[in-house]
């Protein structure tokens, strides 16, 4: 059995204030729920303030991108080694908000995925069509695409220790959505194409979903067979709203 997990991605947003805030007030729903796993992803900066706060819980902590480096001379980059001294255990890459606005390819979203192993933490790896492509039905070609281009890179059994976040970037923010029964067939096609080349690694390996996931959808989207939590964006800013989105994975 799969297990359940729930990640909250901040985004840039964020204070101390609210950094303390927000986790305190998520403490009591993630241990209630003592089935599902939850993890924030707060910006750099507040990453050693967040691994104090959540000493004393089970929420685990998350960072939302990393360089291929481990150091050196790359001014502004965040290396994957330098997370473990924060308790970091997850690290998205590949999100589509650095595929578009940064203009990462999936060779580099490979190499990030890579560096991101070999630092002993796990990858979130984030994959998804625009709008243009849904519509153009090429949903399909695109996930397998940026899903050959991280097993080609690093193998598919790097996969079993990692997880897959499937956003389609068409229901995000848009006001479009994205029904369970459209997101299972997606991630079902996604377990499909991984079993084709490693069946154990395919029935494993966590596959979220993160198109605008709110408290009233959450349940609809974890009762799929395929659908194995959420990468939550908007409303992981939002303790309630976060909250009831664990609830509903319970």
């Amino acid at each position: 059995m799969r297990q359940t997990l729930v990640m909250g991605n901040w985004k840039l947003n964020g204070s101390k204030t609210m950094v303390t805030e927000l986790i305190n007030a998520l403490k009591a729903p993630a241990a209630e729920a003592g089935n599902v796993a939850v993890a924030v992803c707060p910006p750099v900066l507040f990453l050693g303030q967040a691994q104090e706060l959540l000493a004393d819980s089970t929420i685990a902590l998350g960072a939302q991108d990393a360089d291929v480096h481990t150091q050196g001379a790359f001014t502004g980059e965040n290396s994957p080694a330098m997370y473990g001294e924060f308790g970091v255990q997850y690290v998205l890459v590949g999100h589509s908000e650095r595929r578009t606005l940064h203009a990462e390819s999936d060779a580099v979203v490979a190499a990030k995925f890579a560096a991101i192993q070999q630092a002993g933490l796990v990858p979130v790896l984030c994959i998804g069509e625009t709008l243009e492509q849904f519509e153009a039905n090429e949903t399909q070609a695109v996930v397998e695409r940026q899903l050959q281009a991280v097993i080609d890179q690093s193998g598919i059994q790097a996969l079993a220790s990692a997880v897959i976040a499937y956003e389609p970037v068409w229901a995000i923010g848009t006001g479009k959505t994205a029904t369970p029964e459209i997101a299972q067939g997606v991630h079902a096609a996604i377990r499909a194409f991984l079993a084709q080349q490693d069946a154990t690694v395919a029935a494993g390996v966590q596959i979220l979903y993160g198109g605008s996931v709110k408290g009233a959808s959450a349940a609809g989207l974890f009762a799929m067979e395929d659908i194995d939590g959420a990468l939550v964006g908007g409303a992981a800013l939002q303790a309630d709203e976060f909250a009831a989105i664990i609830k509903a994975g319970a």
